[in-house]
């Protein structure tokens, strides 16, 4: 995944926005990648939080 990273530490989720140069917005690829990783944290029946950050200052 290129404009988002996911990662899991025990029952939380973290999702990093990760398009700094255009202040994390929301394009089509990122959406698609968000889609992705949603589901999977649907799914996954151990996840109870989930954290969205962004990248960059």
């Amino acid at each position: 995944m290129e404009t988002i990273h996911y990662e899991q530490k025990g029952n939380l989720a973290f999702i990093t926005l990760n398009r700094p140069d255009a202040m994390n917005a929301f394009n089509y690829d990122m959406l698609a990648e968000l889609g992705q990783v949603a589901e999977a944290i649907r799914i996954n029946p151990d996840i109870r939080v989930v954290v969205f950050t962004g990248a960059g200052t």
